[in-house]
């Protein structure tokens, strides 16, 4: 017999399983589910945008995760589809891009900041 540990939608099980040949099927045995990880709770934004140096085009997540990386700072000019942030969502890297040539006014964010889908990242002239 063999014993495995699984994890399945974040319940852990014990499970033996007989070798071939000895006729029996697998007896799965439930363990005590495992504590779910907690998610760190999001600080909260201030719903008004910064004063000064906000721009009036905003740059906005297209899916929930972190920020992993700050590609372009205040002042710099880009493109349309320059990178100006990268966020971390089902373990891969997914580029924040300008919807259109402009400054970057302000970046709104911080790495490690948890995102939601829409939200605002950064905004441009």
């Amino acid at each position: 017999m063999k014993n495995y540990t699984i994890t399945v939608n974040g319940n852990v099980y014990d499970v033996t399983v007989e070798e071939a040949g000895a006729g029996h099927a697998p007896v799965p045995r439930p363990a005590a589910p495992a504590p779910a990880p907690r998610a760190a709770a999001p600080v909260p934004k201030p719903a008004a945008k910064p004063a000064g140096g906000a721009g009036s085009v905003e740059v906005k997540a297209g899916a929930a995760g972190k920020v992993f990386k700050i590609e372009a700072s205040v002042g710099q000019s880009v493109k349309k589809g320059d990178a100006v942030i990268i966020i971390e969502a089902m373990k891969m890297e997914i580029p924040v891009v300008a919807p259109e040539d402009g400054t970057v006014a302000s970046i709104d964010v911080a790495v490690g900041d948890a995102i939601e889908s829409g939200a605002v990242l950064a905004t441009l002239n």
